[in-house]
Order: structure tokens, then C-alpha cells, then sequence
């Protein structure tokens, strides 16, 4: 298993990424202007006990009055008070807020990805696209909840206490100044390495998810090859690549982090010591300059603080870059701008007129060559042919997960690229060869064809598909949880539920692989009854591996590279030789031979 990375694209220098978010908080932009309200009234507050400081120093100690210590002090805890409420409610704002934009972008971004076609996912891994939405995702929720919240705090809190500090004393507040420069320009020097560094670590981060994600869903192959040790490897070598990325970005950071923290600290020492003899010179009160190395520490905290979120924000730049870039995908296969409505009610007819296709990852070998076929309404065709005939690639096309390079494909008469997409496929229940059970309940996974459906519905479907009498013997009946991928039951089982989930369908034109391939004989037969009556009066197209259970199909197909080489029922092209009379010759004297191996 190889991680293969979605392409990189051009990187954003700077965080002009971040602005990439704003359509995501203008439906929470009141939230938001709150939450700036309570950061302006918490950063005048935390100003203003500066200057209560002042007040307890020169008017209460100073004074030597008891009285006016009280009022200074109470004063002090007023606006202390106010700070805390405004705090408060600055911090519950932005968090929240952050917390629904991020839920906003996860949602966002999965339903932009569902809807790219099938190609779209040849070039990619899923456990990638997985790594963008959980770990990239959360990067960005911690900058908007805290990160913007801290940077815009004290940014405010620093043009404040700057403002405050020039009127203190001038000549101070320039040294104070340079020293904050001095503070601030690691972080625009090494700001950037950390960001490009967090960039490659989120990278290697989802190649290491990706390679997990693979491995996991395929855990029945790694342990049946006993391949657990090489994947151990292999996914030790992955993850020492994104520490050693992860190590050199946080090793940026501290730098930046311990040379503002120098830098600042450093500041406010040179400040003491040039204002301790300012006081003794009688140029300054002792209120003036505890006030002012109160707004020094805001400075040189809030450099310090601005240091550190500066790196999170270029961090929330390229993990926003990351999904943009899903955003910025197009689907190859969408609905067009005016589609042609399908006709109501819908008769089932399907048509692929002179249809020509390669998949965009084998384009030197197209699936289908010059293809034509139609079936009628309510008529039963069987598709046959060797492997790579293009049988399963009628089903794609049909469904529209590609479109032909040449050619067209009509479903009653309307050609498919002029449909609406959704309303072309309502038109299909398919029932693949391997059955798709999801992590959910009986219910839920038949209920997938029809979300709205009652559980009467849902129960009639697992009847008529002959799956009733094992779902009630499960713990829950119906409420059962199937576990990951149906791990819980039997393939002729989740086949009978894949059944149930078409029946429920109830749609115009079925598409079954093999539907009966899984099952034993017992429940083959019962399927085979419930398809039947399901096919009646709708089309249906098999693809058939078993040329057993195709023999009463109206007509039969036989596909060869891509192309059609003989049509007719079983008995006309057995007379007629060729292919098919080939293959049914095999089967046949294979299951011969395997039942007489049995009996014996």
C-alpha cells in the first residue's frame, strides 16, 4: 500500500488564506460583532486597572488616608469585576462561534466531496481527504475559537497601553517601542519557515491517516498474509518522517517563542532601571511608574503572545489552503445549468448509441469501443462476456459517474449529460456484486434507498427479500447494529439486505450484478423469487458471471472488449456458437464436475 498525496498546488505566502473563511462567519457575523463588543469592553477594563493602580499607589498609599486607599481600591475591583464579565463572555463568543464555523467548513467540505465523480477519488486516497476534514479542520477551529480571539485582544490591549504609555512618559514609551520591534521581528522572520514546516507536517500527518485508513478496512488481507510486521514498518517509516517534520517546526516556534520572551523581558528591565531613577529624580511618581511598567508587561506579554498566535494563524493558513483546494474542485459530472426534465412517468427505457470510453486512468485502453444497446421498458437483458468486456462499465455510464468520450446514453429518450443528475439516477435501484453495508442499524441501511420510508416499509422489503427471517433473530431485529461494513453477518446475508435496499427502491430500471452470487443454494432460490417479482413490468439489466441464472432473460448480450458480438436468447446463441457457447460450455461442464466431485 503506497500513500499516493493529493497534488500540492502553489502555497500562500502570507495569511491572506485565512480570509478564505469569511464566507464561513458571515451567517454568524451578530455572534461575532458580540464577541468584538466584550474584547473591546475587556481590553479598556484591563487598561483602566492600570491606571487604578496608579490611583491605589499615589492617592492611596501615597495620601496615607485610609479612605481614599478604600476608594481607589474598590474602584479597582470594579473594574476588575467588569474585566472578568467581558472576558467571559469575549471567550463563550468566540469559542462557540469558532465551534460552528468549523462545523460549517466540515460539512461543507464533505458534501463538496461526495459529489465529485468517481475519477475524482482514482487520483486520491480516502484516508487523505479524511485528514483534511478531522486534523485540518481542527487547526482552524483552535485559531478562530482562540487564536483570532488572543490576536485581536491583545493587539488592542498593546495600541492602549502604547497610547497610555506616551502620555506617562515619552521617553520610555519609545524605549518600550523598540524594544517591542526587537520582540516582534523573530516572529516575522521565522514565522514563515514555521508555517511552510506546518504545511509539510499536516502532509505527512495525512499521509500517515491515509495509510492507517487503508490498512484497517483491509485488516482480513494484511492478517490472512500475515503482513502486520511489514505494515508496522512501513508505517513507522511514514510517521518518523512527519516527527521529523514536527520536530523541526516546533523547534522554530520555541525559537521564536524564547527570543520574544528574551526580547520583551529584557525591555522591561531596561525600562525599571531608567524609571527607578526617573522616580528618584522626581520626574515620575511611583503610582506613574508602576502604571507604566503595568503597560510595559502588557506590551511585552501581549509581543509575546502575538509571537505565539502569529505561528497558529500561519499554521490555520495552510491547513485552510488544504481545503480550499478541495473546495476549489470542480465535479467532473454535474447537472447542467437548464436540464432537460426526464418524462413522467418515467418508462424505463434505456439507450447507449454508438458509445465510446476509457477511464481517465487507462485512457490507452477504452473500456468500451463504438457501443450500442437498448433495452426496452420492462424488458430483462443480460449482459455477458469475459472480465474486462465492459459489462460493469454500462452500469457506470448509465449511472453517470462518467460520461462517454463519444456517443451518447439515454434514459427515456433524454440524454443523460441533459438530465438532471439527481433525477437521472432516481431512475436506477443497483444491487452490486459485492453488497454495501454500512455502519449502521438493519433499518437504517435498507432505509438508505428511502430515508423517509416507515419501518413498516422497511420491514415489507426485508420480507420480500427473504432477509425477515435472520434480521428477527438478530439482538434488536431491525434496530440492529451492524457493525463496520456488515462485519456481522454472512455475505449471502448482506446480499439479501442489498436486495431489500433496492426493493425499497422502488424504481424504474434495476441494475444487478450477480445479485444472487453470494448466497447459497436455499437462499439463492428465495432471492431469485423476490427478484422476480420485483423485475415484473420494470427493466432490468444483469450483469451475469453465472450464465445459469440468465437462461429465461428475455435477451441475452454477449460483450467481448468492449464492444457487443452476439445477441439472443440462451438457446439462439448456444446453436449459434461463438463466445457465449464457449463460455456456457465451461461453466457448465465445470459445475458438472464439481457436483459429481461432491458426490463422491
Amino acid at each position: 500500500m503506497a500513500a499516493a498525496p493529493l497534488p500540492d498546488r502553489p502555497q500562500g505566502r502570507d495569511l491572506a488564506q485565512l480570509a478564505r473563511l469569511a464566507a464561513f462567519a458571515a451567517p454568524h457575523r451578530w455572534r461575532i460583532a458580540a464577541a468584538l463588543l466584550a474584547l473591546l469592553v475587556a481590553a479598556g477594563a484591563v487598561l483602566a486597572l492600570g491606571q487604578g493602580l496608579r490611583s491605589v499607589i499615589d492617592s492611596g498609599f501615597g495620601s496615607r488616608e485610609p479612605r481614599e486607599l478604600d476608594a481607589a481600591l474598590g474602584a479597582f475591583v470594579a473594574v476588575a469585576l467588569v474585566m472578568a464579565v467581558a472576558s467571559y463572555l469575549r471567550y463563550f463568543l468566540m469559542m462557540t462561534t469558532g465551534e460552528r464555523i468549523v462545523t460549517d467548513i466540515r460539512v461543507a467540505v464533505f458534501g463538496h466531496v461526495l459529489r465529485q465523480s468517481p475519477a475524482f477519488f482514482e487520483a486520491r486516497q480516502t484516508g487523505e481527504i479524511v485528514a483534511r476534514l478531522t486534523s485540518d479542520v481542527t487547526l482552524i477551529e483552535t485559531v478562530i475559537g482562540w487564536g483570532v480571539s488572543m490576536f485581536l485582544r491583545n493587539l488592542l490591549m498593546m495600541i492602549g497601553a502604547v497610547a497610555l504609555l506616551v502620555i506617562t512618559s515619552p521617553k520610555l514609551a519609545a524605549l518600550t517601542l523598540v524594544g517591542t520591534a526587537a520582540a516582534l521581528a523573530p516572529a516575522f522572520f521565522l514565522g514563515r519557515r514555521v508555517r511552510h514546516l506546518a504545511r509539510a507536517n499536516q502532509d505527512r500527518i495525512a499521509e500517515v491517516a491515509a495509510y492507517v485508513d487503508e490498512a484497517l478496512h483491509e485488516v482480513r488481507t494484511v492478517q490472512a498474509y500475515v503482513h502486520e510486521d511489514e505494515d508496522r514498518r512501513q508505517l513507522a517509516a511514514r510517521a518518523r518522517g512527519a516527527l521529523d517534520v514536527a520536530v523541526a517546526r516546533i523547534r522554530h516556534r520555541g525559537l521564536l517563542f524564547a527570543a520574544v520572551l528574551l526580547t520583551a523581558f529584557c525591555g522591561i528591565g531596561s525600562i525599571l532601571w531608567i524609571g527607578g531613577h526617573d522616580v528618584f529624580a522626581g520626574r515620575l511618581s511611583a503610582g506613574e511608574l508602576s502604571a507604566f511598567v503595568f503597560y510595559a508587561a502588557i506590551v511585552g506579554s501581549g509581543a509575546g503572545t502575538l509571537a505565539e498566535v502569529w505561528g497558529d494563524l500561519q499554521r490555520a493558513a495552510g491547513a485552510t489552503e488544504r481545503l480550499m483546494e478541495l473546495l476549489a474542485e470542480r465535479p467532473a459530472i454535474a447537472s447542467p445549468p437548464a436540464p432537460q426534465p426526464l418524462p413522467r412517468p418515467p418508462r424505463g427505457e434505456v439507450r447507449l448509441e454508438r458509445v465510446t470510453f476509457a477511464y481517465p486512468a487507462r485512457r490507452e485502453a477504452p473500456a468500451l469501443a463504438d457501443l450500442t444497446l437498448a433495452v426496452a421498458p420492462g424488458e430483462k437483458v443480460a449482459l455477458v462476456g469475459p472480465s474486462g468486456a465492459g459489462k460493469s462499465t454500462v452500469f457506470q455510464l448509465l449511472l453517470r459517474f462518467y460520461d462517454p468520450d463519444e456517443g451518447a446514453v439515454l434514459v427515456d429518450g433524454v440524454e443523460a449529460r441533459r438530465a438532471d443528475l439527481a433525477d437521472l439516477r432516481r431512475r436506477f435501484a443497483l444491487v452490486p456484486q459485492e453488497p454495501v453495508i454500512f455502519g449502521a442499524s438493519v433499518a437504517q441501511n435498507v432505509r438508505y434507498a428511502r430515508p423517509e420510508a416507515s419501518e413498516a416499509e422497511v420491514r415489507a422489503a426485508c420480507e420480500a427479500a427473504y432477509a425477515l427471517e435472520f434480521v428477527e433473530r438478530l439482538p434488536r431485529g431491525l434496530d440492529t447494529f451492524l457493525g463496520e461494513r456488515g462485519v456481522r453477518l454472512s455475505g449471502g446475508q448482506r446480499q439479501r439486505l442489498a436486495i431489500a435496499r433496492a426493493l425499497l427502491a422502488d424504481r424504474p430500471v434495476l441494475l444487478l450484478d450477480e445479485a444472487t452470487s453470494s448466497l447459497d443454494a436455499e437462499s439463492e432460490r428465495a432471492v431469485q423469487l423476490a427478484l422476480e417479482r420485483l423485475m415484473r413490468g420494470r427493466t432490468t439489466l444483469v450483469i451475469a458471471h453465472r450464465l445459469a441464472t440468465v437462461q429465461n432473460a428475455d435477451r441475452i448480450v454477449v460483450m467481448e472488449r468492449g464492444r457487443v458480438v452476439a445477441t439472443g436468447t440462451h438457446a439462439e446463441l448456444v446453436r449459434q456458437g461463438g463466445l457465449y457457447a464457449r463460455l456456457a460450455e465451461l461453466q457448465f461442464l465445470g459445475e458438472s464436475a464439481q457436483r459429481v466431485g461432491v458426490a463422491a
